[in-house]
């Protein structure tokens, strides 16, 4: 599985390497990291069916994580990548705009790795 994380802090990518090392040498799954929801987009644009899954922080500068779910959402429809946002910020008015606008889940900072491994391997079943 082809996971895409978005997050402006990129302290990030280290960790999730780190944390997912065993899955990465596994060959379970493979991270490739974007700095910006422009990033994204762009990485999106040239790999059209290169992540299955994206895991997008909200609160970025430029582009917001709730902007990119939104172009994601629309503009690739067969098959829409599953969406997963992650915030600092657990209020409600972040989770219900991100659900109205089709996020497949919604995960707070500090990210529990724990729990997020086994949601991922939920979905490679």
């Amino acid at each position: 599985m082809k996971i895409l994380v978005v997050d402006d802090e990129e302290d990030v990518q280290a960790l999730f390497l780190q944390k997912f090392r065993k899955e990465i040498k596994g060959y379970e799954m493979e991270f490739v990291f974007a700095f910006s929801g422009e990033e994204a987009l762009q990485y999106l644009q040239t790999n059209e069916h290169g992540a299955v899954l994206i895991l997008s922080d909200i609160n970025m500068p430029g582009m917001s994580g709730l902007e990119l779910l939104r172009l994601i959402k629309e503009r690739y429809e067969k098959p829409p990548p599953r969406v997963m946002m992650i915030t600092a910020y657990g209020d409600d008015e972040n989770y219900n705009q991100a659900m109205k606008l089709g996020a497949d889940d919604f995960l707070t900072k500090p990210v529990d790795f724990v729990a997020l491994k086994e949601k991922l391997k939920a979905k490679l079943v």
